[in-house]
């Protein structure tokens, strides 16, 4: 199969297309044929090494943590998928690789397709769609009436965030470009910020959720628009001590992450509020979720542009200038 390889970290140059054997298959894994997937900040920033502490990848390996597909083999322990079946999928971490034409994945990281979406659409999906849900859903809890801010409004996450908030009963700001104004608002936010000439610090106030992904001054900024009692959970780090137990840790890498975010932590305590730092996991049966609220027409996938599989460095430099709006799509397969 033809797969796009990073021999070595580093920021350009570093995808080379090779010609690799089929994936091999577990007892709980289904093998898919990509048809599509998509590009996200987080695979610029494993390219580079950036998370090398803590996702040791070892070059050469694939790139990519988003796939629409169809199953073409299925493990002997397989009981959720049949071969025809088509899925989407955030593969779990130490098994990523969708620049590709093929995976294995755990059954239990996939779903079924959301119906009344195109393979293209769908691969756009996963993984800002967990993390979303994980945010608000799982670690937010969000209720009714609630107030959130929602950095990045245009974004991969920012779009898909926006629309499961205002599902969940919540009132939303975002910030974001003039341009892209209106997409904001379309999705259902109620406050839009343009981060370029209004500052979000002297406009929000009493919110009861952050969801950061910005910058550390944004970060720090952030804390100030919290009621007490409120909560900022940050997707850009810096990790915690919890992010740090719940990965088992070595002692060395828990100092390293105490640290680093000491200083965030020491100031959500000074204000009353808590931070939090996900890392989105895969998880299929949530994926099943958000797939009937898609079903639904509750939420809608934003797809920027479709690149050829062919030209995936070029949709992975496009993801990088910071102006895609919505998901970048790579087409891999008929």
């Amino acid at each position: 199969m033809k797969a796009f390889v990073v021999d070595k970290y580093k920021k350009k140059g570093a995808l080379r297309l090779a010609s690799l054997p089929e994936p091999e298959l577990q007892d709980n894994d289904v093998l898919v044929r990509i048809k599509a997937t998509a590009v996200n900040q987080l695979d610029s920033k494993v390219r580079d090494g950036e998370f090398k502490l803590i996702l040791p990848y070892r070059p050469p390996f694939v790139l990519g943590h988003d796939l629409a597909g169809t199953v073409v083999k299925v493990g002997s322990r397989v009981r959720r998928f049949k071969v025809g079946d088509e899925v989407y999928a955030r593969p779990r971490d130490h098994r990523v690789g969708t620049f590709a034409e093929f995976i294995a994945i755990n059954e239990a990281d996939a779903a079924l397709k959301p119906s009344n979406l195109s393979m293209s659409e769908a691969a756009s999906v996963p993984l800002v769609g967990l993390t979303a849900w994980q945010a608000l859903v799982e670690v937010g809890k969000i209720k009714p009436g609630q107030k959130v801010f929602i950095q990045a409004g245009s974004g991969g996450v920012g779009t898909f965030a926006i629309q499961l908030a205002k599902h969940l009963g919540a009132a939303v700001a975002t910030t974001t470009s003039a341009e892209n104004a209106e997409l904001a608002r379309s999705l259902g936010a109620d406050v839009v910020i343009d981060y370029k000439t209004q500052d979000f610090e002297k406009i929000l106030s009493g919110y009861d959720l952050v969801l950061n992904s910005q910058d550390p001054k944004t970060l720090e900024k952030s804390l100030g628009v919290l009621e007490p009692g409120g909560r900022l959970i940050s997707i850009s780090g810096p990790p915690d001590p919890a992010f740090a137990r719940e990965l088992g840790l070595n002692l060395f890498l828990k100092l390293v992450l105490w640290l680093l975010s000491r200083g965030v932590r020491r100031k959500a305590k000074r204000l009353g509020v808590a931070y939090s730092f996900l890392f989105m996991r895969a998880e299929g049966r949530q994926l099943g979720e958000i797939a009937r609220l898609i079903e639904q027409g509750v939420i809608r996938p934003v797809v920027d542009k479709v690149f050829p599989f062919e030209k995936t460095e070029d949709a992975l430099a496009y993801v990088e200038t910071g102006r895609a709006k919505g998901k970048v799509v790579i087409a891999v397969a008929n």
